[in-house]
Parts: C-alpha cells; structure tokens; sequence
C-alpha cells in the first residue's frame, strides 16, 4: 500500500488585487459586473447579497471584501483539485480515445499535482515512467539524475557529473550562470540524442532549480516532472508556451503497490511490480578474461541497466561518463537494437568533431533547425544542406564536407564506452558491433545457449562484461 506522503505546495493562488482592479475606475463598472455575476449562478452569491442589502457608498469596500472572501474559496479549491484521487484528461493515446483520466483505484489521493498546463494521457505515462527511472538512478549512484523522455521511452538519461567545455558547445550550453548537478544531469541527457528528445518529457531527481529551467526555457519539451520547483524555476517554466508548458510536481515518498494492473482489450493483467534493485552489488559476476571494471565504468553501467528498466523491449543501451549515448529501443531483433543504438552513439560522438563544433550558423537559427542542420551534415545526405541555396540557410558560411573517411577515423578515436542489454546476446555479432563503437564494458543478464560464443567475442577485443542474471523486459 502506498505509504504517508507529505503534503504538496499548491501553486500560488491568483490574489483579489487584480480582480478587483478592474472594477474601480467607476461605481457604473461596479453595477454591470455586479449584475453580470448575479446573473451568472450560484459562485457570486456574496457578490449578490452585497449588491442588494448595502447602500453604494458602501459597496465598493463590501465588494472588495466579498471577493476576498471568494478569492480565498477558489485558492482553496484550487489545493484540491491540484490534490484529488483522479484527474480528467482531454482523451487517450488519440484524440478519438474518449473519456481519459489517471486515477488512484484505492481511494487515495495521487500522489501528483499540476503547477502549469494541462498534461495528456501520454505525457503522464513519460512522467511516471521518467520519475522512476531517475528516482532510482539518484537512489542507485547518490547522484542527481534526469532523463529525456518520448513516446514512453528515454531519449536520453544521465546523472549530474561535470560538462567540459566541449560538452558545453555540443548541448548549447548558453551563459546564463553556474551550472548546478541537476542542470548538468538534464543537459546530459537531452544532449544525448537531440533529434529525439525534441518536444521530449524532462524527468529530475532533484528539485528543480532556476539553472535547470533556464536551459529548458530555450528548448523545445512538453512538460517535466519533478519532486519540488524553486520560485524562480516555476516562474520560468510558467512563462513556456505562452503558460501552457506542463509542470508536474510528484511527492518523492510515494510508493506503489506492490501488485499492478493492466487492462488489454477487456482483459485485466496482473503482475508484481519490478522492484529490482539495480546497484554495484549486481556487476560481481565479471565472466570475460579481463576483470578490471573502474568505478566509473560501474556508475556507467547502473546509468545503462535502469534506463533499460524504463524502456520499450527489446533495448540496449550505450553509456559514457554518466549518461546516456545511444538508445535502441522497442526493436523485435536484439543486433537491430545494437546497430540503433550504436549509430546514435556514433551520431553523438562525431558532434564532437572539430569540423562539426566549428561550424558557424547564421544568426537567431533556432536550436531545433540547428540539431536538424547538425544532423544532416554528420549523415551520408549532406547534400540537403550543402547544395547552393540550401547553406546559406542555415550556415553563415558553406562548410567543408565531413568526408566518410573522416567521420571513420573519428569513430575509432572512441573508447571506454559502456554497453547495456536488458536481456541476454544470443550471438556474438552484438559485440562485434559494439567494438566498432568503442564499447569497452558490457553489462548484460546472460543464459544465453552461445554465451560461450559471446564472451569469446568479447575476450577477443579485450572487453570486461558481467552477468548481471536480471532481465529487464519492460512493455
């Protein structure tokens, strides 16, 4: 049963001030709107008593006091509504899927409130599954964790280590100030791979801070889920989309049940929630010839382990330095995960080419048209944005080709990445791919009939991989 949740801060009320405001420039303005709200029902009945039984001279403070009064009733309203035990949604997954809600079947309270927006079937089920998966990272590493999430799998996740100046220049970094862990975490793991995590759901472990939304207030999400928002932070996230971005704040105490359910075509599912514990404890089973695994190699393979926790099977997952690099997900063909996923962690690594920071764009291109840009240029159809009439679009100056020759001597400079499956290789061609992406360290269950097959592979090119002996399907 979930357990005791701290109550959550309700956004700030709307104050009388500007209400109140309007009705002063005449006691003829006063009369109209007075008589308007009567007309309107029951919700201005203080209004219609004060309008009746006073005198004018008196009316003016009498209505300033009724709609104090009111004011102080829909602030309150407003508390619980933003805490209720289900919330209506605009449809499903699709705008013919009506009616829509989240609710809690037990009776209780949900354990979320919505400081800004209006949330949708599938934004939520990012918010959930993205809370999760960072919670757990965070509890995992004690590191402030973030993901990027789309369509119910990370785009990207990571923990909160230290951006280099590249990496600054790679994720448009702007300078805005000092940035905090939990910036750098969501930085990390929207910079992993931008094209996806375009309109994405943001997920923090930590409260988010004024840093963290000021990166977010230039890029293009929906909505981001947190345990608590400064003043300042909430400020700024209300101002996206024009009021309309959603921010979900989620009481971090809450646990689920232990049994779930899941209804598929009238037919209701039921199976123990993954409570898997996913932590150092798990890598000991070091089974290839090399057995050296630096702790920082551990830290990559949790980050790698619990975003597959959280992603659409089947999946693997690449890492570096704390976050997330390429993502296969939801591919019936585990090599096709592993080719995915490696051509994303190849994407993210030749952004890192000289050539690709030094390319200069036209002034006020936005970051979206940036990424595409950036995108094109790195792939074998650079022509779109190479040809007469199409760089000068987006380039201040045509660049030069980043040749195919190049971009291979670029991928073999990179090393020391970490690779994640959530269920057993059964062939090798998995790791012979992996190799050709740097993977240095392998964290996957085993049980396989070729494992044999697998780790001779991975002695072959000098690789440490462990058992972990835990599945990670997720659907």
């Amino acid at each position: 049963m979930p357990c005791a949740r701290q109550p959550l801060s309700p956004p700030p009320p709307d104050v009388v001030g500007t209400r109140f405001s309007a009705l002063r420039p005449s006691l003829f303005v006063l009369w109209f709107v007075c008589v308007s709200w009567l007309m309107g029902g029951s919700r201005t009945c203080h209004v219609q008593v004060v309008f009746l039984r006073w005198p004018l001279p008196l009316c003016l403070r009498r209505v300033r006091e009724a709609l104090s009064e009111q004011a102080g009733k829909e602030a309150k309203g407003t508390t619980e509504r933003k805490r209720m035990n289900s919330l209506e949604l605009k449809y499903g997954c699709n705008p013919n899927q009506r009616p829509a809600r989240i609710l809690m079947q037990d009776g209780s309270e949900l354990p979320v409130a919505v400081l800004s927006g209006t949330p949708g079937y599938i934004n939520f089920l990012d918010a959930l599954n993205s809370w999760q998966l960072v919670r757990e990272l965070r509890e995992a590493t004690g590191m402030p964790a973030a993901a990027s999430f789309k369509h119910v799998s990370p785009a990207g996740a990571a923990v909160g280590t230290p951006l280099s100046e590249e990496d600054k220049r790679a994720f448009f970094v702007d300078d805005e100030g000092e940035l905090t862990p939990i910036a750098c975490a969501y930085i990390r793991a929207r910079g992993a791979d931008r094209m996806s995590s375009f309109g994405d759901w943001a997920a923090l472990s930590d409260t988010c801070d004024e840093r963290t939304a000021l990166y977010l207030k230039h890029e293009v999400s929906d909505g981001i889920i947190a345990p608590g928002y400064t003043p300042e932070a909430l400020e700024i996230l209300r101002s996206k989309k024009h009021g309309g971005y959603n921010v979900v704040q989620i009481d971090p105490n809450y646990v689920c049940p232990v049994v779930e359910h899941k209804d598929v075509f009238g037919i209701t599912f039921e199976q123990g929630h993954n409570f898997s514990k996913i932590d150092r404890d798990l890598l000991g089973n070091v089974v290839t010839k090399n057995k050296d695994i630096p702790e920082s190699a551990k830290i990559d393979m949790i980050v790698s382990l619990i975003t597959l926790k959280y992603t659409q099977s089947n999946s693997v997952c690449y890492v570096k330095d704390g976050q997330a690099i390429g993502v296969g997900a939801g591919q019936q063909s585990r090599i096709h995960c592993t080719r995915l996923a490696g051509s994303k962690a190849d994407t993210w690594w030749l952004r890192r080419h000289p050539k690709v920071l030094g390319l200069r764009f036209v002034e006020g291109i936005h970051r979206p048209d940036r990424d595409n840009a950036i995108d094109v240029y790195i792939s074998d159809e650079h022509d779109e944005v190479m040809a007469d009439g199409a760089w000068q679009r987006v380039f201040a100056e045509k660049p030069e080709v980043l040749s195919a020759d190049e971009k291979r001597a670029w991928i073999v400079l990179q090393t020391g990445v970490t690779l994640g499956s959530d269920a057993f290789f059964p062939f090798g061609d998995n790791i012979e791919r992996a190799h050709r992406s740097g993977v240095t360290y392998v964290a996957e269950p085993g049980g396989s009939i070729r494992d044999d097959n697998v780790i001779e592979v991975a002695d072959r090119y000098g690789m440490a991989m462990c058992f972990t002996g835990l599945r990670l399907f997720h659907h």
